[in-house]
Protein backbone atom coordinates (compact mmCIF):
# COMPACT_ATOMS: atom_id res chain seq x y z
CA UNK A 1 0.00 0.00 0.00
CA UNK A 2 1.42 3.38 -0.97
CA UNK A 3 1.59 6.45 1.19
CA UNK A 4 -2.08 7.49 1.06
CA UNK A 5 -2.70 4.92 3.79
CA UNK A 6 -0.38 6.83 6.09
CA UNK A 7 -3.02 9.43 7.05
CA UNK A 8 -5.50 6.79 8.14
CA UNK A 9 -4.04 6.33 11.61
CA UNK A 10 -4.44 7.85 15.06
CA UNK A 11 -2.32 10.75 16.32
CA UNK A 12 0.29 9.65 18.80
CA UNK A 13 1.61 13.11 19.64
CA UNK A 14 -0.33 15.35 22.03
CA UNK A 15 -1.33 18.80 20.79
CA UNK A 16 0.10 21.90 22.40
CA UNK A 17 -1.13 25.48 22.11
CA UNK A 18 2.33 26.70 21.19
CA UNK A 19 4.78 25.61 18.53
CA UNK A 20 4.38 22.09 17.13
CA UNK A 21 6.78 19.36 18.11
CA UNK A 22 9.05 18.31 15.28
CA UNK A 23 7.39 14.90 15.15
CA UNK A 24 3.85 16.30 15.03
CA UNK A 25 1.98 14.88 12.05
CA UNK A 26 -1.50 15.75 10.77
CA UNK A 27 -3.13 12.34 10.59
CA UNK A 28 -6.79 11.64 9.80
CA UNK A 29 -9.07 8.79 8.94
CA UNK A 30 -12.79 9.50 9.44
CA UNK A 31 -14.36 12.94 9.64
CA UNK A 32 -17.52 14.91 9.04
CA UNK A 33 -18.29 18.27 7.40
CA UNK A 34 -19.63 21.11 9.55
CA UNK A 35 -21.83 22.60 6.87
CA UNK A 36 -24.21 25.58 7.00
CA UNK A 37 -22.47 27.25 9.93
CA UNK A 38 -19.70 29.50 8.61
CA UNK A 39 -20.63 28.64 5.03
CA UNK A 40 -23.77 28.59 2.86
CA UNK A 41 -25.88 30.03 5.65
CA UNK A 42 -27.84 33.17 6.40
CA UNK A 43 -27.64 32.44 10.13
CA UNK A 44 -25.99 35.16 12.17
CA UNK A 45 -25.71 36.15 15.81
CA UNK A 46 -27.40 33.89 18.37
CA UNK A 47 -28.70 31.54 15.69
CA UNK A 48 -25.13 30.89 14.54
CA UNK A 49 -23.98 30.37 18.12
CA UNK A 50 -26.65 27.70 18.65
CA UNK A 51 -26.11 25.85 15.36
CA UNK A 52 -22.73 24.36 16.24
CA UNK A 53 -21.31 24.25 19.76
CA UNK A 54 -18.70 22.55 21.90
CA UNK A 55 -21.28 19.86 22.70
CA UNK A 56 -21.40 18.99 19.01
CA UNK A 57 -17.62 18.54 18.97
CA UNK A 58 -17.87 16.32 22.04
CA UNK A 59 -20.53 14.24 20.28
CA UNK A 60 -18.49 13.94 17.09
CA UNK A 61 -15.51 12.67 19.08
CA UNK A 62 -17.67 10.27 21.10
CA UNK A 63 -19.16 8.80 17.91
CA UNK A 64 -15.67 7.85 16.74
CA UNK A 65 -14.66 10.54 14.26
CA UNK A 66 -11.12 11.94 14.36
CA UNK A 67 -11.51 15.22 12.47
CA UNK A 68 -13.86 17.80 11.07
CA UNK A 69 -13.78 19.61 7.75
CA UNK A 70 -14.85 23.18 8.45
CA UNK A 71 -16.16 25.12 5.42
CA UNK A 72 -16.04 28.91 5.73
CA UNK A 73 -17.08 31.51 3.16
CA UNK A 74 -15.35 34.77 2.31
CA UNK A 75 -18.56 36.73 2.90
CA UNK A 76 -18.81 35.44 6.47
CA UNK A 77 -15.16 35.95 7.40
CA UNK A 78 -14.64 39.37 5.76
CA UNK A 79 -17.00 42.23 4.91
CA UNK A 80 -17.06 43.76 1.44
CA UNK A 81 -14.34 46.24 2.44
CA UNK A 82 -12.07 43.34 3.33
CA UNK A 83 -12.29 43.86 7.09
CA UNK A 84 -12.44 40.83 9.37
CA UNK A 85 -15.83 39.84 10.73
CA UNK A 86 -14.70 39.38 14.31
CA UNK A 87 -17.64 37.22 15.37
CA UNK A 88 -17.01 34.71 12.58
CA UNK A 89 -13.29 34.56 13.31
CA UNK A 90 -14.02 34.03 17.00
CA UNK A 91 -16.27 31.10 16.11
CA UNK A 92 -13.53 29.68 13.90
CA UNK A 93 -11.04 29.89 16.76
CA UNK A 94 -13.62 28.47 19.18
CA UNK A 95 -14.19 25.44 16.96
CA UNK A 96 -10.47 24.77 16.67
CA UNK A 97 -10.12 25.07 20.43
CA UNK A 98 -13.00 22.66 21.05
CA UNK A 99 -11.45 20.16 18.67
CA UNK A 100 -8.06 20.54 20.34
CA UNK A 101 -9.64 19.55 23.67
CA UNK A 102 -11.13 16.38 22.16
CA UNK A 103 -8.07 15.40 20.08
CA UNK A 104 -9.85 16.09 16.79
CA UNK A 105 -8.07 17.57 13.79
CA UNK A 106 -9.51 20.42 11.70
CA UNK A 107 -9.41 21.09 7.96
CA UNK A 108 -10.25 24.76 7.39
CA UNK A 109 -11.84 24.92 3.95
CA UNK A 110 -12.23 28.28 2.19
CA UNK A 111 -15.51 27.16 0.67
CA UNK A 112 -17.04 29.98 -1.38
CA UNK A 113 -15.41 33.20 -2.62
CA UNK A 114 -17.22 36.32 -3.72
CA UNK A 115 -15.50 35.69 -7.06
CA UNK A 116 -16.23 31.97 -7.19
CA UNK A 117 -19.24 29.84 -6.36
CA UNK A 118 -19.00 26.32 -7.73
CA UNK A 119 -22.53 26.46 -9.21
CA UNK A 120 -22.53 30.08 -10.42
CA UNK A 121 -22.53 30.91 -14.13
CA UNK A 122 -20.14 33.85 -13.70
CA UNK A 123 -16.88 33.18 -11.86
CA UNK A 124 -14.61 36.25 -12.03
CA UNK A 125 -11.82 34.34 -10.29
CA UNK A 126 -10.76 32.85 -13.62
CA UNK A 127 -10.76 36.07 -15.65
CA UNK A 128 -10.10 39.00 -13.30
CA UNK A 129 -6.54 39.48 -11.98
CA UNK A 130 -7.93 41.58 -9.11
CA UNK A 131 -10.14 38.67 -8.02
CA UNK A 132 -7.13 36.37 -8.13
CA UNK A 133 -5.05 38.73 -6.01
CA UNK A 134 -7.94 38.97 -3.56
CA UNK A 135 -7.94 35.16 -3.31
CA UNK A 136 -4.23 35.19 -2.52
CA UNK A 137 -4.75 37.97 0.04
CA UNK A 138 -7.47 35.98 1.81
CA UNK A 139 -5.09 33.08 2.29
CA UNK A 140 -2.27 35.33 3.46
CA UNK A 141 -4.68 36.66 6.07
CA UNK A 142 -5.94 33.20 7.05
CA UNK A 143 -2.41 31.89 7.36
CA UNK A 144 -1.44 34.83 9.57
CA UNK A 145 -4.50 34.15 11.72
CA UNK A 146 -4.09 30.38 12.03
CA UNK A 147 -0.36 29.73 11.86
CA UNK A 148 -0.13 29.71 15.66
CA UNK A 149 -1.85 26.33 15.70
CA UNK A 150 0.22 23.12 15.56
CA UNK A 151 0.57 21.50 12.15
CA UNK A 152 -0.82 18.35 13.78
CA UNK A 153 -4.08 20.16 14.60
CA UNK A 154 -5.04 22.34 11.62
CA UNK A 155 -4.74 21.89 7.84
CA UNK A 156 -5.76 24.29 5.07
CA UNK A 157 -7.96 23.49 2.07
CA UNK A 158 -7.33 26.13 -0.58
CA UNK A 159 -10.83 26.20 -2.07
CA UNK A 160 -13.87 24.00 -2.38
CA UNK A 161 -14.74 22.56 -5.80
CA UNK A 162 -12.93 24.79 -8.30
CA UNK A 163 -14.77 25.02 -11.60
CA UNK A 164 -12.54 26.50 -14.30
CA UNK A 165 -13.06 26.11 -18.03
CA UNK A 166 -9.42 25.08 -18.25
CA UNK A 167 -7.75 23.01 -15.51
CA UNK A 168 -4.51 24.90 -16.15
CA UNK A 169 -6.11 28.06 -14.72
CA UNK A 170 -6.70 26.29 -11.41
CA UNK A 171 -3.24 24.72 -11.43
CA UNK A 172 -1.66 28.18 -11.82
CA UNK A 173 -3.54 29.53 -8.81
CA UNK A 174 -2.55 26.48 -6.78
CA UNK A 175 1.13 27.02 -7.58
CA UNK A 176 1.00 30.67 -6.53
CA UNK A 177 -1.01 30.04 -3.36
CA UNK A 178 1.18 27.19 -2.14
CA UNK A 179 4.30 29.26 -2.74
CA UNK A 180 2.88 32.17 -0.72
CA UNK A 181 1.71 30.01 2.20
CA UNK A 182 5.05 28.20 2.33
CA UNK A 183 6.91 31.46 3.06
CA UNK A 184 5.62 31.39 6.65
CA UNK A 185 4.35 27.82 6.98
CA UNK A 186 6.74 25.39 5.32
CA UNK A 187 5.12 22.24 6.74
CA UNK A 188 1.42 23.05 7.09
CA UNK A 189 -0.70 20.40 5.41
CA UNK A 190 -2.47 21.88 2.38
CA UNK A 191 -5.48 20.09 0.89
CA UNK A 192 -5.87 20.49 -2.86
CA UNK A 193 -8.73 19.22 -5.02
CA UNK A 194 -9.11 18.71 -8.74
CA UNK A 195 -10.93 20.99 -11.17
CA UNK A 196 -14.64 20.63 -11.98
CA UNK A 197 -16.13 20.12 -8.52
CA UNK A 198 -13.18 18.01 -7.31
CA UNK A 199 -14.44 15.15 -9.42
CA UNK A 200 -12.51 11.92 -9.82
CA UNK A 201 -12.72 12.23 -13.60
CA UNK A 202 -10.50 15.33 -13.75
CA UNK A 203 -7.83 14.14 -11.34
CA UNK A 204 -5.32 13.41 -14.09
CA UNK A 205 -5.38 17.15 -14.97
CA UNK A 206 -4.34 18.28 -11.49
CA UNK A 207 -0.79 19.62 -11.14
CA UNK A 208 0.89 19.97 -7.76
CA UNK A 209 4.06 21.96 -6.93
CA UNK A 210 6.93 19.50 -7.34
CA UNK A 211 8.65 18.16 -4.26
CA UNK A 212 6.12 19.44 -1.69
CA UNK A 213 5.61 16.57 0.78
CA UNK A 214 2.95 18.37 2.84
CA UNK A 215 0.07 18.20 0.41
CA UNK A 216 -3.08 16.08 0.64
CA UNK A 217 -4.90 15.35 -2.62
CA UNK A 218 -8.68 15.66 -2.36
CA UNK A 219 -11.70 14.52 -4.37
CA UNK A 220 -15.48 14.53 -3.80
CA UNK A 221 -17.85 11.68 -4.59
CA UNK A 222 -21.60 11.87 -5.26
CA UNK A 223 -22.00 9.15 -7.90
CA UNK A 224 -24.53 8.07 -9.10
CA UNK A 225 -26.58 11.23 -8.75
CA UNK A 226 -29.87 9.35 -9.19
CA UNK A 227 -29.09 7.78 -5.81
CA UNK A 228 -27.15 10.47 -3.95
CA UNK A 229 -29.40 13.37 -5.00
CA UNK A 230 -32.74 11.57 -5.20
CA UNK A 231 -35.51 14.18 -5.13
CA UNK A 232 -32.99 17.00 -4.59
CA UNK A 233 -34.95 20.08 -5.59
CA UNK A 234 -31.87 22.14 -6.51
CA UNK A 235 -30.71 19.63 -9.16
CA UNK A 236 -32.05 18.53 -12.50
CA UNK A 237 -31.71 14.87 -11.57
CA UNK A 238 -33.94 15.48 -8.55
CA UNK A 239 -36.93 15.97 -10.85
CA UNK A 240 -37.17 12.19 -11.12
CA UNK A 241 -39.38 10.87 -8.28
CA UNK A 242 -39.92 7.26 -9.34
CA UNK A 243 -38.40 4.06 -7.95
CA UNK A 244 -34.62 3.61 -7.79
CA UNK A 245 -32.47 0.58 -7.01
CA UNK A 246 -28.91 -0.06 -5.84
CA UNK A 247 -26.93 -2.21 -6.46
CA UNK A 248 -27.93 -2.98 -10.03
CA UNK A 249 -29.83 -1.01 -12.64
CA UNK A 250 -30.71 2.31 -11.05
CA UNK A 251 -33.99 2.78 -12.90
CA UNK A 252 -35.63 -0.11 -14.72
CA UNK A 253 -36.16 0.38 -18.49
CA UNK A 254 -39.91 -0.16 -18.12
CA UNK A 255 -40.04 2.74 -15.70
CA UNK A 256 -38.24 5.05 -18.13
CA UNK A 257 -40.70 4.36 -20.95
CA UNK A 258 -43.56 5.65 -18.80
CA UNK A 259 -41.93 8.97 -17.96
CA UNK A 260 -42.55 12.44 -19.35
CA UNK A 261 -40.03 12.91 -22.21
CA UNK A 262 -38.04 15.57 -20.37
CA UNK A 263 -37.75 13.47 -17.19
CA UNK A 264 -36.92 10.42 -19.31
CA UNK A 265 -34.07 12.37 -20.92
CA UNK A 266 -32.66 13.24 -17.48
CA UNK A 267 -32.92 9.65 -16.27
CA UNK A 268 -31.31 8.22 -19.40
CA UNK A 269 -28.39 10.58 -18.99
CA UNK A 270 -27.76 9.38 -15.44
CA UNK A 271 -28.94 5.77 -15.50
CA UNK A 272 -26.76 2.68 -15.48
CA UNK A 273 -25.72 -0.39 -13.54
CA UNK A 274 -23.84 0.40 -10.32
CA UNK A 275 -22.38 -1.74 -7.59
CA UNK A 276 -19.38 -1.64 -5.27
CA UNK A 277 -16.98 -2.62 -8.05
CA UNK A 278 -18.32 0.08 -10.39
CA UNK A 279 -17.90 2.71 -7.68
CA UNK A 280 -14.39 1.48 -6.96
CA UNK A 281 -13.43 1.76 -10.62
CA UNK A 282 -14.21 5.49 -10.50
CA UNK A 283 -11.39 5.97 -7.98
CA UNK A 284 -8.76 4.97 -10.54
CA UNK A 285 -7.51 8.46 -11.44
CA UNK A 286 -7.16 9.75 -7.85
CA UNK A 287 -5.41 6.52 -6.85
CA UNK A 288 -3.06 6.75 -9.82
CA UNK A 289 -2.02 10.34 -9.08
CA UNK A 290 -1.58 9.63 -5.36
CA UNK A 291 0.66 6.70 -6.22
CA UNK A 292 2.63 8.67 -8.81
CA UNK A 293 3.29 11.56 -6.42
CA UNK A 294 3.46 9.42 -3.26
CA UNK A 295 0.97 11.74 -1.55
CA UNK A 296 -2.01 10.96 0.70
CA UNK A 297 -5.54 10.91 -0.70
CA UNK A 298 -8.67 12.33 0.91
CA UNK A 299 -12.37 12.16 0.03
CA UNK A 300 -13.46 15.47 1.51
CA UNK A 301 -17.14 15.09 0.65
CA UNK A 302 -19.40 12.13 -0.07
CA UNK A 303 -23.00 11.47 0.78
CA UNK A 304 -26.54 10.51 -0.21
CA UNK A 305 -29.70 12.33 0.83
CA UNK A 306 -32.17 10.82 3.30
CA UNK A 307 -34.84 11.17 0.61
CA UNK A 308 -33.16 8.16 -1.03
CA UNK A 309 -34.93 4.90 -0.12
CA UNK A 310 -33.44 3.78 3.18
CA UNK A 311 -31.88 0.44 2.24
CA UNK A 312 -30.60 1.79 -1.08
CA UNK A 313 -28.97 4.66 0.78
CA UNK A 314 -27.42 2.47 3.47
CA UNK A 315 -26.00 0.00 0.92
CA UNK A 316 -24.42 2.82 -1.08
CA UNK A 317 -22.75 4.06 2.11
CA UNK A 318 -21.55 0.56 3.01
CA UNK A 319 -19.97 0.10 -0.40
CA UNK A 320 -18.40 3.56 -0.54
CA UNK A 321 -16.93 3.27 2.95
CA UNK A 322 -15.54 -0.16 2.13
CA UNK A 323 -13.90 1.14 -1.05
CA UNK A 324 -12.37 4.17 0.65
CA UNK A 325 -11.00 2.14 3.51
CA UNK A 326 -9.75 -0.63 1.22
CA UNK A 327 -7.47 1.92 -0.43
CA UNK A 328 -6.49 3.76 2.74
CA UNK A 329 -8.35 6.92 1.73
CA UNK A 330 -9.26 9.21 4.61
CA UNK A 331 -12.70 10.79 4.35
CA UNK A 332 -15.25 13.28 5.68
CA UNK A 333 -18.91 12.63 4.96
CA UNK A 334 -21.21 15.44 3.88
CA UNK A 335 -22.44 16.33 6.40
CA UNK A 336 -22.86 16.44 10.19
CA UNK A 337 -26.03 18.47 10.62
CA UNK A 338 -27.28 19.54 7.20
CA UNK A 339 -29.46 18.03 4.50
CA UNK A 340 -27.42 14.82 4.29
CA UNK A 341 -26.75 14.80 8.02
CA UNK A 342 -25.78 12.36 10.68
CA UNK A 343 -27.94 14.46 13.02
CA UNK A 344 -31.54 14.79 11.89
CA UNK A 345 -34.37 17.18 12.71
CA UNK A 346 -34.77 15.55 16.11
CA UNK A 347 -31.34 16.86 17.05
CA UNK A 348 -30.11 13.33 17.67
CA UNK A 349 -27.76 11.17 15.58
CA UNK A 350 -29.25 8.50 13.33
CA UNK A 351 -27.64 5.56 15.13
CA UNK A 352 -28.14 3.04 12.32
CA UNK A 353 -26.58 5.47 9.87
CA UNK A 354 -23.64 6.06 12.21
CA UNK A 355 -23.04 2.30 12.46
CA UNK A 356 -23.08 1.93 8.66
CA UNK A 357 -20.88 4.99 8.17
CA UNK A 358 -18.26 3.81 10.65
CA UNK A 359 -18.46 0.13 9.75
CA UNK A 360 -19.71 -1.11 13.09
Amino acid sequence: MFRCAAIAVVLSTAFSAGAAQKNDVFEIQRGTNISHWLSQSTRRGEETLRWFTEKDVERIAALGFDHIRLPADEEQLWDEAGQKENEAFQLLHDAIGWCQKKNLRVIVDLHILRSHHFNAKEKPLWTDPKAQEQFFALWRALSAELKKYPVALVAYELMNEPVADNAADWNKLVETLVRQIRKDEPHRKIVIGSNKWQSTGTFDQLRIPAGDRDIILSFHFYTPMLITHYKAGWTEVGKYRGPVSYPGQLVAPEEVTQLDPEIARIVKGNNGVYDRERLESLLAKPLALAKQLDLPLYCGEWGALPTTPREVRMQWYRDMRANLEKHGIAWANWDYKGGFGIVGRSGQPDQEFVKVLLGR
